[in-house]
C-alpha cells in the first residue's frame, strides 16, 4: 500500500515540476517591416504561480503567456504604445516610447494575499537576450 502511494506522489509532483512549462518552438527573433517595433514579452519558468496565465496587452494584441514562454507583440514604430497585465487583485503597466528598436519585458508573478500578481518590468537587451534563450515561444507571431 505505501509503494502505491509513493508512486502515486512521485507522479504527482512529476506532473507539477514538467507539466506547466510552455511547450513550443525555441526563441527566434523575428524581423519587423521598416514602419514597425518589435517587443518581445517574456516569463521566465518558475514554479510558483505556474498555473496562472494573465491576459499581457501592448497595444491591439493580447496574449496569456505560460512560464519559459515568450510572445512577440509587433506595434507601429513612432507612436507610444502601452503594455498592460491585469489580474485579479492587481495590474501594472509599462510605456514604450515608440522609437523603432527591439524591446523585452519580462513578466514575473510575484505573491499576493489570495493569487499571484503580474508584474512587467522592462529588461536591456543584454540581459534579456539570455534570459529568452531560455524560453519558448506561446504563440505564434503575427505576420
Amino acid at each position: 500500500m505505501n509503494i502505491k502511494r509513493s508512486i502515486k506522489a512521485m507522479i504527482f509532483s512529476a506532473a507539477l515540476f514538467y507539466g506547466c512549462a510552455v511547450q513550443g518552438s525555441p526563441f527566434d527573433k523575428v524581423a519587423a517591416p521598416p514602419t514597425q517595433s518589435v517587443i518581445y514579452v517574456f516569463r521566465p519558468y518558475h514554479y510558483a504561480a505556474s498555473l496562472l496565465r494573465p491576459p499581457v496587452t501592448c497595444g491591439e494584441d493580447t496574449a496569456r503567456i505560460g512560464p519559459g514562454g515568450y510572445h512577440v507583440f509587433i506595434v507601429p514604430a513612432g507612436e507610444k504604445t502601452e503594455c498592460s497585465v491585469q489580474w485579479t487583485e492587481t495590474s501594472d503597466q509599462v510605456e514604450i516610447d515608440g522609437s523603432k528598436r527591439v524591446y523585452y519585458i519580462r513578466e514575473e508573478i510575484g505573491w499576493g494575499v489570495r493569487t499571484g500578481h503580474p508584474h512587467l518590468n522592462p529588461v536591456d537587451a543584454d540581459q534579456a537576450t539570455s534570459e529568452i534563450q531560455q524560453c519558448c515561444v506561446q504563440e505564434q507571431p503575427v505576420s
